[in-house]
């Protein structure tokens, strides 16, 4: 089955471009990352703080069954503005991973159709090869499947 969403890591660049098309509304795809009960749904985490507005921050946890913390990120929200761009910083609690600048593009293609264009920034070359081997890509494209499948049910 082919992945619906694009990785793009060119050799020698400290950046990612990671582009999807998605069959849903504009106005759906960016409530699914300004909706803090959504992202909860297809992200599978916890979100512990998303202040929808410039300098706002967010926080999200993932616990195991037992209640163990096994995964949590956090930043800062630089710019928001609605139906159109996120820019904010990811930052990894206990990973050996420095902070990330991301900028989030929302586009109309229909009335019924939007893409989302991630473009990521990392300090340097060898982090941003680092998290291409870590293979998040296979994880990336099931949590847009979720994030479709979930949205479009609020159709």
């Amino acid at each position: 089955m082919e992945r619906k969403t694009k990785v793009n890591a060119e050799e020698g660049k400290q950046e990612l471009t990671i582009t999807r098309e998605f069959d849903l509304s504009l106005e759906l795809l960016f409530k699914a990352y300004e909706d803090p009960e959504i992202v909860e749904q297809w992200m599978g985490t916890k979100v512990l703080k998303l202040e929808n507005k410039k300098f706002g921050g967010w926080q999200f946890q993932t616990s195991d069954a037992k209640g163990n913390v096994v995964f949590q990120a956090n930043g800062v929200i630089h710019e928001f503005l609605p139906n159109q761009r996120i820019t904010r910083t990811f930052e990894m609690e206990n990973a050996p991973f420095e902070a990330q600048l991301e900028f989030l593009e929302f586009e109309k293609l229909t009335d019924d159709t939007s893409k989302l264009n991630m473009h990521i920034v990392y300090r340097s070359v060898g982090l941003r090869d680092q998290m291409v081997k870590m293979g998040f890509a296979p994880g990336l494209n099931m949590a847009h499947n979720r994030l479709e499948d979930i949205v479009s049910k609020l159709k």
